[in-house]
């Protein structure tokens, strides 16, 4: 019905990566709004690293600079709440059947690492993916494909896995050759096997603490400070 005053154009970079290149384009997806009667502007382009490029965005962006409000229908979606019921249900049962031995809920060892894995998982950016939605990989302009997001507004849902991982084996390396020089330093014994234990804790710290570093680096550009990995 507003044929005449909104037009869409899609373009592949696949099929024209020439446009891309006269745009000044290297990475997608990108929503631009040209104007009739003058040049887009840099608010021309949509900040889908701020705002998500969900539907609902797009139709707002696009109300705001052609006047032309679009209005967004969904079906209404249970499965989020058929997924939560189901998981209560799970929950109430296996306690139900555990009612006369319930003493698994006052084991701290439990709650820590259920504690440590949740806090891993915020870390990593799963909230993040299910705002925003980002793509899994992203296929760069010469044909390969990025695993990690080049910018530190951005992040690829396979780069989650790999963050989460890498925290994962990197903290517990770190607090591992922290333990490791404690225990050498306060136990009293053999000074050759204390000596070889701290020297063996540093070199985890050193290590692992300097690949976080690296990686953080790599994310946040300007960034001064490296130690072993740059």
């Amino acid at each position: 019905m507003y044929s005449n005053k909104l037009f869409f154009a899609l373009v592949d970079f696949d099929e024209g990566p020439d446009v891309f290149q006269m745009l000044r384009l290297n990475t997608a997806p990108v929503f631009m709004h040209f104007p009739p009667k003058s040049k887009p502007k840099q608010s021309d382009t949509m900040d889908i690293q701020r705002v998500g490029f969900a539907a609902e965005a797009i139709a707002k962006w696009l109300g705001e600079r052609t006047d032309v409000q679009i209005r967004v229908f969904r079906p209404p979606n249970y499965s989020g709440t058929a997924a939560l019921i189901t998981l209560f249900g799970l929950v109430a049962g296996f306690l139900y059947l555990r009612r006369n031995n319930l003493d698994f809920l006052y084991n701290k060892n439990i709650w820590g690492i259920g504690a440590v894995f949740f806090c891993f998982v915020m870390v990593s950016g799963q909230m993040w993916n299910h705002i925003r939605g980002p793509p899994f990989v992203h296929k760069t302009s010469s044909g390969g494909v990025a695993y990690i997001h080049g910018s530190s507004q951005g992040q690829f849902v396979l780069e989650t896995y790999i963050v989460i991982v890498l925290s994962i084996l990197s903290n517990a390396s770190i607090v591992l050759g922290m333990i490791l020089m404690t225990e050498a330093a306060s136990h009293k014994g053999d000074l050759k096997k204390r000596r070889i234990l701290a020297i063996v804790g540093l070199v985890l710290v050193v290590t692992f603490f300097s690949l976080i570093l690296s990686i953080f680096r790599s994310k946040a550009h300007g960034y001064p400070y490296s130690f072993l990995f740059k």
